[in-house]
């Protein structure tokens, strides 16, 4: 699964890859294999990242176009 949405999300607040792995206790490479789906996002990953962009976890799973909850 490719998970483009975080990518744009991260690019959208002007972040590195290595910036965001600070941010959630990850290597660079770590974050990068997440972005390219080579690697799956860890239940506990994805919950950060959604608070994080504040975006609700289906919409960075693409289960949803909704960024926010309403």
């Amino acid at each position: 699964m490719l998970y483009k949405r975080i990518r744009d999300l991260r690019e959208d607040k002007d972040l590195t890859q290595r910036e965001m792995g600070e941010i959630l206790m990850c290597s660079q490479r770590v974050y990068s294999n997440y972005e390219r789906g080579d690697l799956d996002i860890p239940t506990e990953i994805l919950i950060k990242l959604a608070d994080f962009h504040n975006v609700s976890v289906d919409y960075i799973l693409n289960r949803t176009d909704k960024k926010n909850f309403e």
